[in-house]
């Protein structure tokens, strides 16, 4: 399946239809598994046709004893030892402050053709 090719919509309702073919081969109704990750089942409807939460699809991964396709969905990436050491004093930490200077400049700030313009 080409998934580079489809819409955003489209690819979370062939998950939604992959999720669906796991439940079957399960022999699970929806309502079942519905009421094992602790959603309604018209919520479940939902959830299979690419409108639900992130968390949710994971319940029911692990509902239906599928947790492992995450590993495969989003694999870890792993940075190699040479490349961690250069990135270990490099990595933020926290975001800056706004220097009081730059604050100062953006509110002082006047447009000389402005005031061409107005008749003060």
């Amino acid at each position: 399946m080409q998934f580079e090719s489809m819409t955003d919509t489209a690819v979370a309702w062939e998950i939604g239809r992959r999720i669906e073919q796991i439940r079957l081969e399960q022999n699970l109704t929806q309502q079942q598994l519905a009421d094992e990750i602790g959603l309604s089942r018209v919520s479940y409807r939902k959830l299979v046709a690419g409108s639900g939460k992130f968390e949710n699809i994971i319940a029911l991964l692990r509902a239906l004893g599928k947790l492992e396709l995450v590993e495969r969905f989003v694999p870890e990436s792993v940075f190699s030892p040479v490349e961690l050491l250069k990135l270990k004093g490099k990595q933020r930490q926290r975001a800056s402050h706004r220097r009081k200077a730059e604050m100062d400049d953006e509110t002082n700030y006047q447009d000389p053709q402005l005031d061409e313009k107005l008749d003060w």
